[in-house]
């Protein structure tokens, strides 16, 4: 078999058993998974009402046939982006795989399905919840990640308040 055809069965099988996979390996949190990994920020971290330390991965390649410089990245370097939500065990619990390595942290964000699930409150996050020994309003449940990330755009459980 050719090169080509050996390339298509293996990007085909990859991508049939991770769609079979996806569910049972990693499926979205529920409610009360939310919750139990906000419980295990504040007991591990002190850090009341976080669900979840994102970042991200460049993932070094060869250059794809006919791709300019799409996946050229800032380390002068082809690459793939990986983005992982993680709770305090350091276990991936959402991933996304795929961003060109040459756009920007903010960007690989929005574009994400991570970042498009988040903007749409398609994940159940929790209502707003109090933060200890507190008794002022509700505070939203929120993720860290570094400054390349700034998502000031995002207020996921704030726009279900009130």
């Amino acid at each position: 078999m050719g090169t080509s055809t050996i390339v298509g069965i293996m990007r085909a099988t990859c991508v049939t058993i991770w769609l079979r996979l996806r569910a049972a390996v990693l499926p979205h949190p529920t409610r009360q998974q939310w919750l139990q990994i906000a419980q295990g920020f504040l007991e591990r971290a002190q850090f009341p009402n976080c669900i979840g330390a994102h970042d991200w991965k460049h993932i070094q390649m060869k250059k794809p046939p006919n791709s300019g410089s799409r996946s050229y990245n800032y380390k002068q370097l082809f690459s793939v982006v990986l983005l992982a939500l993680a709770d305090t065990n350091d276990c991936f619990f959402i991933i996304d795989i795929g961003a060109y390595g040459s756009f920007a942290d903010a960007c690989i964000f929005r574009a994400s399905r991570m970042g498009r699930w988040l903007q749409s409150n398609q994940l159940d996050i929790s209502q707003p919840a109090p933060l200890p020994g507190s008794s002022v309003a509700p505070a939203a449940y929120v993720i860290i990640d570094n400054e390349g990330f700034a998502k000031p755009h995002l207020s996921f459980p704030q726009e279900r308040i009130g």
